[in-house]
């Protein structure tokens, strides 16, 4: 993969990102008079919307993050152990910055 397929990647990446993140963001629940049970509805909905906000979040600051170390010249090097991040990893994850190996240690961690 080039560097200006992988920019391009990235930029369309984040653009939908900041879209998503709006829409998540706007007014997630409606003044009207509710039942008890709406309530509960609407809590669970603004709970949904703040998780998905929270990753959608996450993954913006991953691409962020993958601009600059393609800028900085570093892009496809796992920034743990330096070693290349395999190619395959880029094209399913563009925004990727562990290798495989690291990648997984870091989530046992978790």
């Amino acid at each position: 993969m080039d560097v200006t397929t992988v920019r391009e990647r990235l930029e369309d990446m984040l653009a939908e990102l900041d879209r998503s993140i709006g829409v998540l963001q706007g007014d997630p629940v409606a003044v009207r008079e509710h039942s008890a049970a709406d309530a509960g509805s609407d809590l669970t909905d603004a709970d949904r919307a703040q998780a998905m906000l929270t990753v959608a979040t996450a993954q913006r600051r991953a691409v962020v993050e993958a601009i600059k170390r393609l800028e900085e010249g570093t892009y496809g090097q796992c920034v743990d152990c330096a070693r290349p991040v395999p190619e395959g990893r880029l094209e399913a994850r563009p925004e990727a910055a562990r290798c495989v190996q690291c990648q997984g240690k870091r989530e046992r961690r978790r």
